[in-house]
C-alpha cells in the first residue's frame, strides 16, 4: 500500500508545505476519531473533473467502523463525492444531507476543510477534505460522555478548518500519547473542569484526589497534587498555556508512588479561546518498569566492568609468569594469552560504557590493529589501516571477533612480514587509495567467501583509517595490513589482508598445527557460525575473508 506522500505526489500537485500538514493531521486525528464515533477519511483533489483520491484512513476505537475495506488509494467523483466538493470549493464544514448505505450499513455523511494557515498566521487555502462517515447501525440516545466528546470533536473539526489543529509538535515528542480511552477532561475558559470521563476521575483518584473533579481548577490542582512544586508548577503553567491557545508539551506528574502523563489542547473554534482539552494517562507501570530497567542497566554495566578489571589482573598474572619462565616456547605462549586476554577486556571495558549490550566496534578494531603492530616479533615498520566500518555489533559477535581479528593480525605482521638480515631505508605507508607493494590496492576488490565484493571494493567506502605503525627498519615499499569491513545481507563481510610474502605452498589452513589459527577456526565456525578463508592475493601478500551472520537465532 502506498503511503499518504506517495499518492499525494503521484496524483496530485500539493506543495511539500502542504504534504506535511496533511501527515500532521494523520499523526494525530485519531483524537478526533475517537471523540466523533466514526471513521474519517483525507481525501484530495486529483483532476479539474471534481474526483477525490483517499489518501489516509482511520476508524474509531469507541465505535464500529462505517468501512470494512479500506479506502487508500480510491479515487471516487462524481454524486458520491459532491459533500467533498462543497467543503473544498466553499471552505465550510457540510453536515447537510440524508444518511447513506454501504452495503447494509447506514452511515452519516460530514466533510471538514482542512486549510493550511500562511506563514504569518493568516487564513490560508484549502487543500484537501476530511470526511467523517459515522455508522448508524447502532444509534441510541447519547450518555453525558458521548455528548461531551461529540461537542469537542466540533470543536476540533472547526479548528482543522480554521488551520488551528494539530498544533505543532515539540522536538522529541513521539504520536505516543494519551488517548481518548485514556481519560479525558474538558475546561472551560477559566480553566475550570466541565467534564471528566470515569477513566480520568480513576487516574487523578491515584494520584490521591478522591473528590469529583467538577468544578476544580485544573491548574491549581495540579500544583497542589504533584509530589515535587516544579514539576507541579510545569504541569500547572501547561495548562494555563493551553487556555491562552498556546500547545504545552506533554507533561507528567508524580503523586503518592503513581505517575500521571497529561497532554494539554487548546480550543480555538474560529479563532476564539473557550477552554481546553486535557487527556491524561495512568503510566505509573510503565515508569516502575523504567525505573527497573535503569537499575538492571546499570548492574549489568557494573558487571562488564567488574569482568574488565579481572581479565586485566589475569593479564598482569600471565605476564608476571612469563617473567619468571626460563624456557623460550613456554614464555612466548604465555605471551600470547595475555594478548588474547586483552583483547576481551577490551570489549568488557567498551560495554560498561555503553547503555546496551552492543558495541562500536570500530574503535576497538583500531586499539587492537595498534596493539598487534606494538607488540609482534618483527623488525620492520608495519602500517595499519582500516577500510570501512564495522557499526555497532552485539556483544555476543564482538568478544568472539575481536579474538578473531587480534590473532589474524598478530599472523599478518609476524608471517607476512617476518624479520629481515638487511635494513633498508623504511618508506612511508601509502595513502588510502595507493597500491600496495603487490601492485594492487590492499584487498581491494577480490571476491569475499560469499562471492561479493569485500569492503574494499563496495562502492563509496568510508574514508580510510589509517593507524599508528611500531618504528623500526622495513622496505621501501612499506609493509601495509589494511582490515576492511562492510555488511551485506545481514552479513559482517571483513577482509584482513596484507602485502607481505603470502603463504607457503604447503600451507593447509584446514590442517594448520598453530594454536591461534586453532583458535580463529574454532571462533568462526563455533561461535560466531561464520566462514573463513585463508588464500593468497591476486597480486601477492595474504588474505583472510570472513563471512559472520548479523542475524542471530
Amino acid at each position: 500500500m502506498s503511503t499518504l506522500r506517495d499518492l499525494a505526489e503521484e496524483h496530485t500537485q500539493l506543495r511539500p508545505a502542504d504534504i506535511d500538514h496533511l501527515h500532521r493531521i494523520a499523526g494525530d486525528w485519531q483524537l478526533l476519531s475517537d471523540l466523533s464515533f466514526a471513521d474519517l477519511l483525507l481525501w484530495v483533489p486529483v483532476d479539474a473533473e471534481g474526483s477525490f483520491l483517499c489518501v489516509a484512513q482511520v476508524r474509531p476505537t469507541t465505535a464500529p467502523t462505517a468501512y470494512q475495506d479500506d479506502q487508500v488509494g480510491r479515487i471516487v467523483g462524481g454524486p458520491e463525492v459532491s459533500h467533498l466538493d462543497v467543503a473544498y470549493v466553499q471552505g465550510r464544514i457540510w453536515r447537510e444531507g440524508d444518511p447513506v448505505w454501504y452495503g447494509d450499513v447506514p452511515a452519516r455523511h460530514e466533510a471538514i476543510p482542512v486549510r493550511l494557515r500562511t506563514a504569518d498566521g493568516e487564513s490560508g487555502e484549502v487543500i484537501a477534505v476530511v470526511g467523517r462517515d459515522t455508522n448508524l447501525s447502532t444509534a441510541r440516545t447519547p450518555s453525558q460522555l458521548e455528548l461531551n466528546y461529540l461537542t469537542t470533536a466540533d470543536d476540533l473539526a472547526q479548528m482543522i478548518a480554521d488551520g488551528t489543529f494539530p498544533p505543532p509538535r515539540h522536538p522529541g515528542e513521539t504520536t505516543s500519547a494519551p488517548r481518548v480511552g485514556d481519560g479525558l477532561v474538558r475546561l472551560d475558559a477559566g480553566g475550570k473542569v466541565t467534564y471528566a470521563s470515569p477513566n480520568a476521575q480513576s487516574a487523578y483518584r491515584r494520584l490521591g484526589y478522591a473528590s469529583h473533579l467538577g468544578g476544580e481548577d485544573l491548574a491549581e490542582l495540579h500544583r497542589r497534587l504533584a509530589g515535587d512544586p516544579l514539576e507541579g508548577t510545569d504541569a500547572g503553567n501547561a495548562i494555563l498555556a493551553a487556555l491562552r491557545g498556546e500547545a504545552p508539551p506533554r507533561r507528567e506528574i508524580d503523586a503518592r508512588g503513581a505517575t500521571m502523563l497529561t497532554r494539554a489542547l487548546p480550543l480555538m473554534p474560529a479563532g476564539v479561546p473557550i477552554g481546553a482539552l486535557v487527556l491524561v494517562r495512568d503510566i505509573t507501570e510503565v515508569r516502575r518498569r523504567d525505573r527497573a530497567l535503569i537499575t538492571k542497566d546499570a548492574t549489568i554495566r557494573e558487571i562488564h566492568h567488574r569482568v574488565k578489571n579481572n581479565l586485566q589482573t589475569v593479564a598482569a598474572l600471565l605476564r608476571l609468569q612469563a617473567r619468571r619462565v626460563a624456557m623460550p616456547e613456554a614464555r612466548v605462549a604465555l605471551e600470547e594469552s595475555v594478548r588474547r586476554v586483552a583483547s576481551i577486556a577490551l570489549v568488557h571495558e567498551t560495554l560498561s560504557m555503553s547503555s546496551d549490550e552492543a558495541v562500536e566496534f570500530d574503535g576497538i578494531v583500531d586499539r587492537v590493529a595498534s596493539a598487534a603492530t606494538e607488540v609482534a616479533a618483527t623488525e620492520q615498520t608495519v602500517g595499519m589501516r582500516r577500510r570501512g566500518s564495522f557499526g555497532v555489533l552485539p556483544a555476543e559477535i564482538a568478544t568472539s571477533l575481536v579474538m578473531v581479528l587480534n590473532e589474524l593480525l598478530l599472523n599478518a605482521v609476524e608471517h607476512g612480514f617476518p624479520p629481515t638480515t638487511e635494513a633498508p631505508s623504511a618508506g612511508p605507508a601509502p595513502l588510502a587509495g595507493t597500491p600496495s607493494a603487490a601492485g594492487t590496492p590492499s584487498a581491494a576488490g577480490t571476491p569475499s567467501a560469499a562471492g561479493t565484493p569485500s569492503a574494499a571494493g563496495t562502492a563509496r567506502p568510508e574514508a580510510d583509517r589509517v593507524l599508528p605503525a611500531v618504528s623500526g627498519p622495513g622496505p621501501v615499499a612499506a609493509p601495509l595490513v589494511v582490515v576492511s569491513a562492510h555488511r551485506f545481507r545481514k552479513q559482517l563481510h571483513v577482509t584482513v589482508a596484507d602485502n607481505g610474502r603470502g603463504l607457503p605452498a604447503e600451507f593447509d589452513a584446514e590442517r594448520g598445527g598453530r594454536l591461534g589459527l586453532q583458535i580463529v577456526r574454532a571462533l568462526v565456525t563455533g561461535e560466531l557460525r561464520g566462514t573463513i578463508e585463508l588464500r593468497n592475493g591476486a597480486e601477492g601478500g595474504t588474505e583472510a575473508v570472513l563471512v559472520v551472520p548479523l542475524a542471530r537465532s
